[in-house]
């Protein structure tokens, strides 16, 4: 037991997660802190996290939950700030703010394009900027882990802005994790599967539901807590010190399915 706690502990380590108040978010954030990290919620929407920072609390946690919006800079900056004031430095940043629309490629208006790319996409390319900077000149390495999904690899239909927006997400993590390795920071994704997270219920009717676990090997949707194995282990610098530039799925073999 000593030996798994020494291999994926991360006492002493920071954590901040943006869209850290959602579903996935808040489960990420709580495993975090179960492993000895303390974590900064990063979110519009503060009464998401109450419970969460709850949780870790009553365990003897840290946890603090700042207003920060991915699609203005100066939030990130000024939560980058505080963080840095709070805690002297952020070692793990996770990027798991997102947003999703079912809408036809025909009819997607310009707005909602933009909207969708924004959140996922440039705000990932933003916290990147603010926090690796930092993390950069602190000269201590750093690790990044942002979240992408099962569409970034595979074209599904009715998430067309979504899924490009992950593709460029996937892009991103590979740039980033080449051009960051002198300065001892690694920076994955995460692609998880299908999980019952609020972008996407809109577009589960009966029929897509079916085609969905039809497709995924295992026959089911996945648990947030199944995704918090893949952040530990890509948060500990010991038990993924070699790795860096991965895309990790997490979802029940959907990308290993064919006919």
């Amino acid at each position: 037991m000593r030996y798994i706690e020494e291999l994926f502990s991360l006492k002493g380590k920071t954590a901040a997660i943006f869209g850290g108040c959602g579903v996935l978010g808040g489960q990420m954030a709580i495993a975090l802190a179960n492993a000895g990290a303390k974590v900064a919620f990063l979110d519009r929407n503060k009464e998401g996290g109450l419970k969460c920072k709850e949780k870790i609390e009553q365990t003897g946690g840290e946890a603090t939950i700042i207003y920060a919006d991915v699609q203005k800079k100066e939030t990130i900056e000024e939560a980058n700030n505080e963080i840095r004031s709070m805690w002297g430095r952020v070692d793990i940043l996770i990027n798991a703010a997102g947003v999703n629309s079912p809408t036809p490629f025909l009819d997607i208006p310009e707005e909602e394009w933009e909207h969708i790319m924004s959140v996922n996409l440039k705000g990932v390319f933003t916290a990147c900027q603010v926090f690796g900077k930092a993390m950069i000149e602190d000269g201590k390495g750093g690790n990044i882990i942002n979240i992408s999904s099962v569409s970034s690899d595979i074209p599904l239909s009715k998430v067309f802005t979504y899924s490009i927006s992950k593709a460029g997400v996937n892009n991103l993590t590979k740039f980033l994790a080449r051009e960051w390795a002198e300065h001892h920071i690694r920076v994955n994704a995460i692609m998880p599967g299908f999980f019952p997270a609020e972008q996407n219920r809109k577009i589960l009717t009966a029929e897509r539901r079916a085609n969905i676990l039809n497709h995924t090997p295992m026959h089911r949707y996945g648990e947030p807590f199944e995704l918090t194995g893949a952040v530990i282990w890509l948060a500990s610098d010991k038990a993924s010190s070699f790795v860096t530039g991965a895309i990790i799925p997490v979802d029940g073999g959907f990308t290993a399915m064919t006919i």
